[in-house]
């Protein structure tokens, strides 16, 4: 009571000052608030009370509160607290005449859209103890002058837009007991003056750009019990004098730069229950002291260069559920002792370098939910009782590692388990028994290992969404339990032993991606109904012993793009319902008994690249001329067939084509000119009837006898077609002179022609064929950005000030017949959305020009940066390090996300470009889909001489993972600050040790830092792995895209 009229006593200037604007009074107070209500966007249904004419003390409004307050000798209502937390209010905090309501004590407005500065009216409430505007979209500063703020105890400004720095008046709120301000935007250093405040117990700025080292001030705040300053830029060592705040229960400093050994001092802090210290740059080794938090239920050190072994110590920390020390140097065995730590829920080990045996003691971690110890160099067999008593184990990944043995029986006792991976091990055994019908599962994972079992055995799994069984010793039949797991996507079982038919009751996986059973002994028919998998892309079912013939219902597969049925025993006909798979990239007959023609729908197939392999077969009759439509394949193999008649002069116009085999059949006559017929090989034209050419191994033509009747009647039907021909063209070209003489330019009439058959999509509905031609003064060379082999870059300011790259590719001597491939093409490509990858607008497509529209990045290629010694100096290394992130992303979204994968096949520094941050986009990613190219720039297609993978060289089968090697070169060039041709080198002879990282880096920006160096290392670890020889040993780009982004993770990430 003493309080409450000291307080009154002490208020009353300000009330005579209140009560001159009417503040004093309720009704301007009510007044206040509703024309707050006026200013919002939309009034909310929670304010539907706040009515005129009505009481906010005595009339129920929503949200308002009123007590008595103290004015002389008067005791009137007013409005004491403003509560409005989550009510939908959109609108401006400063609309609010917080002047009017000098009696508030309590204001939350937490999680709206409230905008606009923090007012400075709000700083004059002299009661105010409660003040929290956190989750809206407040901007500006923080104001200083809410340090005249003394009866506050409680200000939250966290999850807004603020910016500046912490004002150190706040250190004046010496009766403040809790402070959040965390993800902000705030800047500059942690206020020396903020350990004034003695009261605080909870201090929260995370998630902002603070900077500078944590000050040792905050030493004094005894009172605090939970401090929360992750995901910043703070720096230097942990100060000791943390280790003075006894009352500490959760501290927070993950994601910064913190540097040094970890303190000792922190391990005197009894009470801690969190101690959360991942992603900085701390080094050393674990304190043995650590173990002796008897309370820790959190211990987070992942990402960090700690090395040493793991301390026994911890196994003291009974209390323990979560513990993370994966992405260290961490070496030695996992001690024994950790199996003390019954009540731990997550443990990541992983990506370390520990070894040895994985602790018999593991049996005691009954209530383990995640376990992660893959990338490591554990050996051995799992200990006896391992795994079997984790009932409550959600996930488990063991992979890429050398245990040996077998497999735990009762993994999926407790019904939970989501993840079980092994992959890349040395495991034998069964198959274990309650895997087979643990119905949980979301991701099974055992391939690249010597398992055994019968796969008859197996499901139902109706979560399933993953299956990789490939690489293994399994057996038996698959069986239509599969047909339940309605969700699966992937299914590889490839390189097994698997035996029995393939049960029509697969086409019920309608989610079904990939089915890869190649490599097994599969009899019977291939059934019709897998047509019913319309998200398939992938179908493998190769080396079995499928008969019978192809289904013709293959041809209803829209979105198949890789299939192969090569090395059964199919016989009949190759159905003409297969040219309707219009997007295939690659398919494969061979090593069948098929015979008949090769139909002529074989050349819709125009999204064909990587291979069409017909081979050892026994298909008869002609070549079709269509085959050379098939602009885009790399690879044609029609050996060891019976083919007869010529070589179809349309094949010698396909300039992608890099292997073209026909040996062993019955052709004759003359080879084709032009394209790859100029280097060829004789082994592609050996055994056959009498082909001759200008080709070393070949005689001829000029000596073989000629069939003069039937070259006197092809010569004269070529006389007959080509004279008139001759005649039509030379008159309609005189004609066109002669009216451009008379009248001039056509311009009205051309560009009515140009409408007739221009395509545009995707850029507002009004992009035009003129208007490009207009903002390029019909292409001239002064809009020029870029050139390669594509085409040339032009950039063009559009009506409305839209500025755009145009992209004229090359010429190309297509008919019209392709518009329909163009649009469908460029249909799926504008419809690409990713903040890492260059917009493509559309698609202008004319006779004399086919333009691609994008957005226009400014600084442009990364290519031409690097080679800026200015601009490379300004790279720095945080740049280079998000570019090579922002980089992996995008080829990750171009893989795993497009349905059907996009390939992009020329990835290059030449097609990353920068935008005025030094934000990556990668460009051109749609044109190898999309060109029907001329000999110009078929090798550009292919990929650019220096980031091809080197399987190309041999086989031409474009892949996913010659992406990845391309990412690899690139990621050595961010690195180095030019094409990494000595490395290259070195990678290709397997010494990439020869070269230490300090000889690597581009020494035009500054000295990376020790946080830098560290990510450098890993991105020089993961070049190395996407730069291997064997695409099989690459990485996924996903795989390589959530290595590099780990560490940037909320350190309880895998809680989730």
């Amino acid at each position: 009571m003493m309080i409450l009229l000291l307080r009154s006593c002490l208020l009353l200037p300000f009330v005579d000052a209140a009560g001159r604007h009417g503040g004093v009074h309720l009704a301007s107070q009510a007044a206040a608030l509703l024309r707050w209500k006026s200013t919002l966007q939309s009034s909310p249904p929670t304010l539907d009370s706040w009515r005129q004419g009505t009481n906010p003390c005595t009339g129920n409004w929503t949200g308002v509160a009123c007590d008595v307050v103290r004015l002389g000798n008067r005791s009137p209502l007013a409005v004491t607290e403003i509560s409005l937390s989550n009510a939908g209010i959109d609108g401006l905090l400063g609309e609010l005449n917080f002047s009017a309501l000098p009696f508030l004590t309590y204001v939350d407005l937490t999680y709206n859209s409230l905008g606009g500065e923090i007012p400075l009216a709000i700083t004059s409430l002299p009661v105010l103890s409660f003040l929290d505007l956190s989750a809206n979209m407040l901007q500006g500063n923080i104001p200083p002058e809410f340090g005249n703020m003394p009866s506050l105890t409680q200000l939250g400004l966290g999850n807004n837009n603020l910016t500046g720095r912490i004002p150190k008046s706040i250190g004046n709120l010496t009766m403040l007991g809790f402070l959040v301000s965390g993800n902000n935007m705030l800047t500059g250093p942690i206020p020396e003056e903020l350990g004034k405040l003695t009261n605080l117990e909870l201090l929260e700025m995370c998630g902002t750009l603070l900077s500078g080292q944590i000050p040792k001030s905050f030493g004094n705040l005894t009172r605090l019990n939970t401090l929360y300053l992750y995901s910043n830029n703070l720096s230097g060592p942990i100060p000791p004098s943390l280790g003075n705040l006894s009352k500490l229960m959760d501290l927070e400093l993950s994601d910064n730069r913190f540097s040094a050994e970890i303190p000792v001092a922190l391990l005197s802090l009894t009470e801690l229950n969190i101690l959360s210290l991942e992603k900085n740059e701390l080094t050393g080794s674990i304190p043995y002291e650590i173990g002796l938090l008897p309370n820790l239920s959190t211990l987070g050190l992942s990402t960090n260069q700690l090395s040493g072994t793991i301390p026994q110590s911890l196994g003291n920390l009974t209390f323990l559920n979560y513990l993370s020390l994966h992405d260290n140097e961490l070496v030695g065995s996992i001690p024994a002792e950790v199996g003390a730590l019954v009540n731990v829920q997550t443990m990541s080990l992983a990506t370390n370098k520990i070894s040895g045996r994985i602790p018999v003691t593991f049996k005691n971690l009954t209530n383990i939910r995640l376990l992660y110890l893959f990338e490591n160099k554990l050996s051995g067999p799992l200990p006896r009782e391992f795994a079997n008593n984790f009932s409550h184990l959600i996930d488990i990944d063991l992979g890429n590692n050398s245990l040996s043995g077998e497999l735990p029986s009762d993994v999926c006792k407790g019904g939970n388990l989501e993840m079980f991976v092994v992959t890349i091990n040395m495991f034998t055994g069964a198959f274990p028994t309650s895997l087979k019908t643990c119905r949980s599962l979301k991701i099974l994972s055992l391939g690249h290992n010597q398992i055994t079992g019968d796969v008859s055995s197996l499901g139902p799994y109706p979560r399933l969404v993953k299956a990789e069984l490939g690489r293994n010793n399994l057996s038996g039949c698959l069986t239509k339990a599969w047909a339940s797991s309605i969700n699966l996507t992937s299914f590889y079982m490839h390189q097994n032993m698997i035996t029995g038919s393939l049960p029509p009751e697969f086409s019920k996986l309608e989610k079904l991606e990939e089915l890869v059973i190649n490599g097994n002994k599969l009899t019977g028919k291939i059934p019709a109904e897998l047509s019913n998998l319309v998200s398939l892309y992938t179908l493998d079912l190769s080396q079995n012993q499928f008969s019978g013939h192809i289904p013709q219902e293959f041809g209803q597969m829209g979105n198949l793009q890789y299939l192969n049925i090569s090395a059964n025993n199919l016989s009949g006909l190759i159905p003409q319902e297969i040219g309707n798979c219009i997007k295939l990239i690659s398919l494969a007959f061979s090593h069948n008994s098929l015979s008949g023609d090769l139909p002529m729908t074989i050349g819709n197939l125009r999204s064909l690249q990587i291979v069409l392999d017909v081979s050892n077969n026994r298909l008869t009759g002609r070549l079709p001329t269509e085959l050379g439509d098939l602009a885009l394949l790399e690879m044609l193999n029609l050996s060891h067939n019976e083919f007869t008649g010529s070589i179809p002069s349309s094949i010698g116009s396909m300039d992608s084509l890099s292997t073209f085999d026909v040996s062993y059949n019955n052709l004759e006559g003359a080879l084709p000119t032009g394209g790859l017929f100029h280097n060829a090989s004789i082994r592609w034209f050996l055994h056959n009837k009498d082909l001759c050419g200008n080709l070393s191994g070949l005689p001829l033509c000029s000596s073989i006898p000629k069939m003069k009747h039937h070259n006197s009647k092809i010569h004269n039907e070529s006389l007959a077609i080509s004279i008139p021909m001759c005649i039509v063209i030379i008159l309609s070209i005189s004609v066109i002179v002669i009216l451009h003489k008379r009248k001039g330019p056509l311009k009205d009439s051309s560009t009515t022609v140009i409408r007739d058959v221009l395509s545009v999509w995707n850029f507002d509905g009004k992009l035009a064929f003129e208007d490009i031609t207009e903002a390029t003064e019909n292409f001239s060379n002064k809009y020029i950005i870029g050139s390669g082999g594509y085409g040339t870059v032009y950039k063009a300011q559009l009506q409305g000030g839209r500025l755009v790259a145009v992209k004229k590719l090359h010429p190309s001597i297509e008919d019209m017949s392709y518009e329909k491939g163009f649009l469908s093409e460029i249909d799926v490509l504008t419809k690409i959305r990713h903040r890492s990858i260059v917009k493509m607008y559309g698609f202008c497509s004319h006779p004399r020009y086919k333009l691609v529209i994008y957005d226009y990045i400014e600084r442009g290629s990364l290519c031409a940066i690097l080679k800026n010694e200015e601009l490379a100096k300004e790279l720095d290394w945080q740049k280079r390090v998000a570019i090579a992130i922002d980089v992996a992303q995008a080829i990750y979204y171009l893989h795993q996300e497009c349905n059907p994968p996009i390939i992009h096949r020329d990835i290059t520094s030449n097609n990353i470009l920068l935008d005025a941050d030094f934000k990556a986009y990668v460009s051109d990613f749609g044109i190898a889909r999309i060109l029907k190219p001329d000999s110009s720039n078929w090798s550009v297609l292919a990929g650019t001489y220096g980031y091809i993978a080197p399987e190309l060289s041999y086989t031409s089968m474009v892949t996913t993972k010659c992406d990845v090697y391309s990412f690899g070169v690139i990621v050595l060039e961010i690195i180095m600050g030019m094409y990494p041709t000595e490395l290259l080198s070195l990678v290709s002879m397997g010494l990439p040790q020869e070269l230490a990282m300090e000889d690597m880096l581009d020494k035009r920006p500054s000295s990376p830092i020790i946080l830098e160096k560290k990510e450098i290392a890993l991105l020089v670890e993961v070049a190395f792995a996407c730069l291997q020889t064997s695409p099989r040993f690459r990485p996924e780009m996903q795989d390589v895209y959530q290595k590099l982004v780990l560490h940037k993770r909320h350190p309880f990430a895998l809680l989730a």
